[in-house]
């Protein structure tokens, strides 16, 4: 009888094993970099402006952190759909805003968050740490349908990008929030009136290299350069008087991230689409990125 309950306990230890063998590991969250991730965008900057424009600013970001001057947009090359892309971590084939202007999406969205759309970093942000101040700060009225307007402390539309950049500094210094998302409208304006590659459009590039330079001395004025990620890019660059479709003009956007506490990799080898940012902030703030994002971290900013 004894043998018996031997040869039993034996087997059930031997399933146990085999069962905790085959269960899948559970993921473990990042542990965050950062307390704050600044996130600043602007419309229809194209990489091929680097090769004309001078923007000092931007190049000590490079310089000091890590870029891509091929990271893509989505298709189409145009706003809402990119803008879109770039805060859910996910194409247009799932979250259903597909077109320069979406309000709310062509195509039904595949997951419905606690906002009704599809789910952002601030949703997740929302999820995962409550208490987190969060907002944003946008010069084209078309981002205001893009978020979830119920899950941010700041939200505001300002009626030029100085008056943007100045709502969101103010935010910034006095809330200290875990992420604020900056979208500037410049150069897209000069480049749909005048045209791309011209010297009215460089003007407009350089223009917004100044108020990253702001934005960066406002930062290190009040002590929190050391604790802050930005990530500067774009949603599309440009050809002729438009943009959308499938050119490199078009498509290729600059990618830049930098902070004290991260490497200063230089240029990326990593192919990076818009949706990656979304996944690289929530890597950078320590959360877990929802399984139904198709966008990943881009782990070479991180590794040494």
């Amino acid at each position: 009888m004894k043998s018996i309950l031997k040869i039993q306990a034996t087997l059930i230890g031997l399933i146990f094993i085999l069962a905790s063998c085959q269960s899948k590991p559970q993921e473990e969250k990042p542990k965050p970099l950062v307390k704050h991730v600044i996130l600043i965008g602007s419309d229809g900057f194209g990489a091929y402006a680097f090769k004309k424009a001078k923007v000092p600013n931007l190049r000590k970001l490079m310089e000091a952190g890590s870029y891509s001057l091929n990271a893509r947009a989505v298709l189409p090359s145009s706003s809402a759909v990119n803008w879109a892309s770039m805060i859910m971590g996910s194409g247009p084939e799932l979250h259903g805003y597909t077109e320069w202007g979406s309000k709310t999406p062509e195509l039904p969205s595949r997951i419905i968050g606690k906002g009704q759309i599809y789910p952002t970093i601030f949703s997740l942000i929302d999820e995962q740490m409550p208490e987190a101040k969060k907002g944003v700060s946008y010069t084209w009225g078309g981002i205001g349908y893009l978020f979830e307007k119920s899950m941010v402390d700041l939200d505001f539309n300002g009626k030029s990008d100085e008056e943007t950049k100045d709502s969101a500094l103010e935010f910034i210094v006095n809330e200290k929030p875990a992420l604020t998302f900056i979208h500037f409208t410049h150069p897209d304006n000069e480049g749909h009136e005048i045209g791309h590659d011209t010297p009215e459009y460089y003007e407009a590039v350089e223009k917004i290299d100044d108020l990253i330079g702001e934005i960066v001395k406002t930062l290190d004025e009040h002590n929190l350069l050391n604790d802050t990620a930005i990530i500067f890019t774009s949603d599309h660059g440009g050809i002729g008087m438009g943009h959308g479709g499938k050119t490199l003009l078009e498509v290729e956007i600059p990618w830049i991230v930098y902070g004290k506490g991260l490497s200063a990799k230089g240029k990326l080898n990593s192919s990076i689409v818009t949706y990656d940012t979304a996944a690289t902030i929530a890597h950078l703030l320590g959360f877990k990125a929802p399984d139904f994002w198709r966008g990943q971290p881009i782990m070479e900013v991180f590794n040494e």
